[in-house]
């Protein structure tokens, strides 16, 4: 608990602001919801047979997997608020429609005729008679909805559109269990604070619940509009894929960026998602810069041609040939750092000990008795488990799982081999050995800003600050930065300002 209070109190501007866009969120989501789901559900009141389909329909929707919803809406809408609203809004439809729909159902005929014997229209006696008698039964809707916004929006953080989400994130992926009982107590209080709020609407007269609604929405549009205003003449986004590391290089960006301009708004999204979500939003223009690896670039984002894939075997310089095929996308690929982040098959010092494991071809010997842990990325990859099979001929019993828990199975005997990265503060956290690649199976992973060849154009002074990285920070400094933020819990921000003070590439402010 202890834990608890002081991660709150060192992080609560971070908190504030993620509650903010968690509210933002849910209650677009929710807004955009009413004004679907209620008029569908008032007008298939004498259309039994499509309210049946409908019904169908939203069920249907509701079933489908958030994560898998979010990937398939990418490519359509791209990253960030966009998409994550509208998951929302399909999660939210069921429960608003079914109950407006069952509320207007289970009026009694009585009330329906004396309004027609009143002479009633058809649309005074839906807003006088109808609508105020399914109220109730309507906001018990909402309410469920609400709820149903609330925790799902926390997986918003995936696709960089913020929330609480991030807090649940970060605290998983640094092993940090205060960061993630923060984001998860926010979000169910968060819940039960407007389920109580939508109860007690519940309660009043129908229109000072409409009225009550109608100027939150209008104080809300409101705020945005004076941001909107007062925002700075010019943003610029950084994001980082899940981890420490990405979150130190990116918060590097931001200080040499700021140096270089004072004037500009630096907006950082750490722990943005996998490659193809960061790719995509740089593509989209949801994002300005992220760090990338030559290797990634090679293996996920472009298509070199056999020849050149022979001319980059691993081992040797690849980033000129990534650099050549991203200009060709029409992107900019800056200078890369000193460090080589490549691939590893990892296992515990003890049991490499044991069974005398120096290389990855050492394996064979105690293949059957293997149980590996890889992130599905690198399942899928030809420089990773594809490829271990191809060139090493070893196949191993694999479970797919988080790249921020592998190590946590690894170190609790859960699993006894897993894929890591050469600069990953766990090798030095949990005594772990990184086996050498006897094969050569693995390219050279080489990191450098990556940003729209357009962007680069119009600010070549950014460039300039940014090519200060260029053959600096070496594997070993990379993975003392990533243990002191991921095993110290320092913040990464400091941890970056640290490095860049030390070796001249930032002045310290007097």
């Amino acid at each position: 608990m202890a834990d608890l209070w002081r991660t709150v109190s060192e992080r609560h501007v971070e908190l504030l602001n993620a509650l903010g866009q968690h509210i933002e969120i849910s209650l677009i989501a929710l807004v955009l919801a009413v004004i679907i789901a209620i008029p569908l559900a008032v007008w298939v009141q004498t259309h039994p047979k499509v309210a049946a389909v409908l019904l169908q329909v939203t069920g249907v929707l509701q079933t489908i997997p958030s994560l898998a919803l979010l990937g398939l809406l990418i490519p359509f809408v791209g990253i960030g608020t966009v998409p994550a609203i509208i998951a929302l809004v399909v999660y939210a439809l069921l429960p608003i429609f079914q109950n407006t729909y069952i509320g207007l159902q289970d009026i009694d005929p009585s009330y329906e005729e004396a309004a027609d014997a009143f002479g009633m229209s058809r649309l005074r006696k839906l807003f006088k008679v109808e609508l105020p008698i399914a109220l109730p039964v309507i906001l018990s809707g909402v309410r469920t909805a609400m709820v149903l916004i609330i925790g799902t929006a926390t997986l918003a953080a995936l696709i960089g559109a913020g929330g609480l989400g991030t807090f649940i994130l970060l605290g998983i992926d640094r092993n940090d269990a205060s960061l993630t009982l923060m984001g998860a107590l926010a979000a169910a209080l968060l819940a039960i604070v407007f389920s109580w709020l939508l109860n007690l609407l519940q309660k009043v007269n129908w229109k000072l619940s409409v009225s009550v609604v109608g100027i939150v929405l209008l104080g809300f549009a409101g705020t945005q509009v004076y941001n909107w205003a007062t925002a700075p003449k010019e943003t610029i986004t950084i994001a980082g894929k899940l981890g420490s590391e990405p979150d130190i290089l990116i918060s590097m960006y931001k200080e040499l960026i700021q140096k270089a301009d004072p004037d500009v708004k630096v907006t950082l999204k750490p722990n943005f998602g996998q490659t193809s979500f960061l790719y995509n939003a740089l593509r989209t223009d949801k994002i300005n810069i992220y760090p990338e690896f030559s290797g990634t670039v090679l293996e996920s984002l472009t298509k070199p041609t056999a020849a050149q894939q022979k001319q980059v075997a691993a081992g040797k310089n690849n980033y000129p040939l990534a650099q050549q095929l991203l200009a060709k996308q029409g992107l900019r690929y800056l200078k890369p750092m000193a460090y080589n982040n490549t691939y590893a098959l990892v296992v515990k010092a003890s049991f490499a000990k044991r069974y005398q494991l120096k290389t990855i071809s050492d394996l064979a010997k105690i293949a059957p008795s293997i149980r590996a842990g890889f992130d599905l990325e690198f399942i899928d990859r030809q420089d990773g488990y594809k490829g271990i099979k191809q060139k090493y001929g070893l196949q191993f019993k694999v479970d797919s799982m988080d790249p921020s828990l592998r190590y946590q199975a690894l170190d609790r005997g859960q699993i006894n081999l897993t894929d890591g990265y050469t600069t990953d503060a766990q090798l030095r956290q949990y005594h772990l050995v990184a086996l050498k690649d006897d094969k050569g199976l693995f390219p050279i992973y080489r990191g450098a800003p990556l940003m729209r060849n357009s962007f680069a154009k119009h600010h070549p002074h950014l460039v300039t600050a940014l090519n200060k990285l260029a053959n600096h920070i070496t594997e070993k400094q990379m993975q003392d930065m990533n243990y002191a933020v991921s095993v110290r819990r320092e913040k990464a921000a400091t941890v970056a300002h640290r490095y860049l003070v030390r070796h001249g590439l930032l002045k310290e402010a007097r």
